[in-house]
């Protein structure tokens, strides 16, 4: 999985930062496997020079392997925190997308499971 970080020139963070994030994303991500290809962070400050409420925002845009792209977008006080929702927003909506492609209502589907033509 491939991980580009962009941020908006009001976000000061170090090298050392943007390494701990992708990594923090990629074992948040890494139970998906070789399904995720890329995903694209944006980080941003909304305020500007301004401080204010729940002024930082993430967003995550994951490519998934025969899918349309996902997004999500998570605000906060922090970059860290905006990260973190961020973070668990995308599990949940992966979860949801990827988790249930071989499942039927939290069950094993049975569409491609051999037929026993001997008990009909």
């Amino acid at each position: 999985m491939q991980v580009q970080l962009n941020k908006d020139s009001n976000i000061r963070i170090d090298e050392d930062i943007v390494r701990r994030l992708e990594g923090d994303l990629e074992s948040a991500l890494e139970r998906f496997g070789d399904r995720i290809t890329r995903v694209e962070v944006h980080l941003g400050d909304e305020n500007a020079a301004k401080s204010g409420v729940d002024d930082k925002r993430c967003s995550l845009e994951a490519r998934v392997a025969g899918q349309q792209p996902i997004a999500v977008t998570h605000h906060a006080g922090s970059v860290k925190e905006a990260f973190d929702g961020a973070v668990g927003r995308l599990q949940k909506l992966l979860d949801s997308r990827i988790g249930r492609s071989g499942n039927h209502k939290g069950g094993p589907s049975i569409r491609h499971m051999p037929v026993d033509d001997s008990a009909l």
